[in-house]
């Protein structure tokens, strides 16, 4: 196969991997090249393989790498460094990885550890040749670009050649690489293509700018534990210095690096990671950390990072205060809700989401009522975490972004003691009221209320104690005969918000017990998780909802059913990533996808971390009438 491209295996491609440059004509060895935009051979035995001649200035081999593509899954993929390229005798070197070892079909640059003595200036011969019972093609990769300087590439097709041919393309390889050269720092390793199925795997943080780990960038690496520093396949670091807007790769050790990882540390060591077995604490100390790598100095919380999560939503933001409060970060805590107090509309309402400056919504996306009920519940459950000292006098400087909050949630019930229609967590809008927008007012109205009683604001809590009351009472004729369905009418089937009816929300009702098992089974994909819904009118597709999966846990943490609330945890849990990040969803074959980490996700599962460890949060009281 001399002259194909191997359309099949250009679907490889990577994306997100920068643009690769021809190395320098070397002086003294041609010991390597980078390009590689091209399938230049297959390398599937027994009818092909491919060689590359090269040279080297030292005496000793430690390691060959090779830019692969691989249609196959299963098999293995042989490299040799041969003193004459036809004598398989004549090696000097030779180590077999296995594609399955590598994460299946995939491209990349592979390294194979080598242990020779060669002779300086001498010529050797880097064979390549792959064994698979499968028909996919198996590829080495490189240029047809002219590269000064550089040695015959050799390709064996039987088939075609009859043997053995030198041809003009040059492949892509390097022979001991060092720096740079080596896999997982300007080049990727070999990228499973299903880990592809996700943006993002990661972040890097300076605590003012953040960078996505791009999942071609993950694979064989680490975080340095307790901190955004990534450890490379190198062994070298990666990391955002102080000030820098884009990441650097440094030696282990660096100083800058080991300053932040100190810092880092220090900061979880001031607060609580909670969670009952070592698998849950080392999730939660993640989900942590990547919590603040997603909040920006000004209190804006991103969801996620990938352009299209770069927002700041006000639910998100929230579950994300309540995480912090909780497990003693009070000053992320608060700083989230002063943000929401200064991006809060004249009317009391909030803006889907914003930019992360501050300066206002991205687009013309419809706003969502359930963001009054979501910031003062949030409020509320920050003043029973936070120190009390001077924590009331911090009240009063959210109480005006709390009273138009839980005013506007007030006037806007109508005779049946219900909101109007509104998008909720789905972004998507309902012809009548949905749970999602009911159950987080009835928790906002109940939070506004006891927190404007402590304060001595006994008007306006008499005033939100008989909104909470009015709404209760219409979430129980309308919600509660349908077990709590995603809207009054009937027509959107069920819905994991069933779960903010229950603790830390609302006080679970009579009843609920029951809505949320027959709704968690209604919801449950073949994977294990739960969509958001299933309205016979939108489809989510066999995707699992990382979020919505944790509502139940969290529910059922709440309600007395720690056992079932563990399993569910743990399902979360078992599909983070490589990098130990919880992902926005759960694609069908049961890999992360969309976005990793998610800020929400990560919220709720310490929440539930710390529940099951016997400390759940508090819900906010249902008034009882009178002062």
């Amino acid at each position: 196969m001399a002259r194909t491209l191997l359309p099949a295996l250009l679907s490889l491609a990577l994306t997100g991997v920068p643009a690769v440059l021809p190395n320098a004509e070397a002086a003294v060895a041609y010991d390597g090249q980078t390009r590689r935009e091209t399938a230049l051979f297959s390398v599937k035995s027994t009818n092909n393989a491919a060689a590359q001649a090269f040279t080297v200035s030292g005496t000793r081999l430690s390691r060959v790498s090779v830019y692969l593509a691989s249609g196959a899954s299963t098999g293995t993929v042989t490299a040799q460094i041969r003193r004459v390229r036809t004598d398989a005798g004549s090696a000097v070197a030779s180590r077999t990885l296995n594609l399955a070892t590598l994460g299946g079909a995939g491209a990349g640059w592979v390294e194979f550890p080598v242990s020779a003595d060669v002779t300086a200036g001498a010529t050797y011969y880097l064979f390549l040749q792959a064994t698979t019972a499968e028909s996919k093609p198996i590829a080495w990769y490189g240029t047809r670009q002219s590269v000064p300087g550089s040695l015959t590439s050799w390709n064996y097709d039987r088939a075609y050649w009859g043997g053995w041919h030198a041809d003009s393309s040059r492949l892509a390889f390097h022979v001991n690489p060092t720096g740079n050269e080596r896999c997982g720092e300007t080049q990727p390793c070999y990228v499973p293509t299903s880990a592809l199925a996700a943006r993002t795997s990661g972040l890097l943080t300076n605590r003012v700018a953040t960078e996505a780990v791009l999942p071609s960038f993950a694979v064989g690496a680490s975080y340095v534990d307790g901190s955004n520093v990534l450890r490379l396949p190198s062994g070298r670091w990666r990391y955002l210095p102080a000030g820098a807007s884009a990441s650097t790769v440094v030696s282990a050790d660096d100083p800058g690096a080991l300053a932040q990882i100190g810092e880092s540390r220090a900061w979880l060591d001031s607060g609580r990671v909670p969670g009952t077995t070592a698998a849950r604490r080392a999730a939660t100390q993640r989900a942590l950390l990547s919590m603040r790598a997603l909040l920006k100095p000004n209190g804006a919380f991103a969801a996620g990072w990938s352009p299209a999560w770069e927002y700041s939503w006000p639910r998100d933001g929230a579950f994300a205060a309540v995480a912090f409060a909780v497990t003693g970060h009070d000053e992320e805590a608060y700083r989230i809700l002063d943000y929401d107090a200064r991006t809060q509309r004249a009317d009391g309402t909030w803006e889907a989401r914003t930019k992360l400056d501050g300066s206002g919504p991205p687009d013309g996306r419809k706003w969502q009522l359930d963001g009054n009920g979501w910031v003062p519940w949030a409020t509320w459950q920050w003043y029973q975490a936070a120190p009390q000292d001077g924590r009331d006098e911090r009240l009063h400087a959210l109480y005006p972004m709390v009273r138009k909050a839980a005013d506007y949630a007030a006037r806007s019930l109508g005779p049946n003691g219900l909101p109007p229609a509104s998008p909720d967590y789905w972004e998507l809008d309902t012809a009548t009221t949905n749970i999602g927008t009911a159950a987080p007012l009835l928790a906002g109205l109940n939070a506004s209320a006891d927190l404007a009683a402590r304060l001595g604001m006994y008007g306006d809590a008499e005033r939100w104690g008989e909104a909470a009351r009015r709404l209760s009472a219409g979430i129980a004729d309308a919600f509660a005969p349908l077990g709590y369905q995603r809207t009054i009418d009937g027509r959107h089937g069920r819905d994991s918000a069933v779960a903010f009816m229950a603790p830390p929300f609302n006080a679970a009702p009579p009843g609920l017990g029951a809505a949320l098992n027959s709704t968690f089974t209604a919801l449950r994909l073949p994977n294990g998780g739960v969509s958001p819904g299933n309205d016979p009118d939108f489809s989510w597709g066999s995707y699992a909802w990382t979020a919505s999966t944790s509502f139940f846990a969290l529910a059922w943490s709440g309600t007395g059913e720690q056992e079932k609330a563990g399993r569910v945890l743990d399902w979360v849990l078992s599909k983070r990533n490589g990098l130990g990040e919880l992902p926005e969803t759960v694609n069908g074959a049961g890999l992360p996808s969309s976005v990793a980490p998610l800020g929400w996700t990560d919220s709720l599962v310490v929440l539930t971390a710390l529940a099951l460890e016997g400390s759940p949060q508090p819900t906010p009281p249902a008034p009882s009438g009178g002062r």
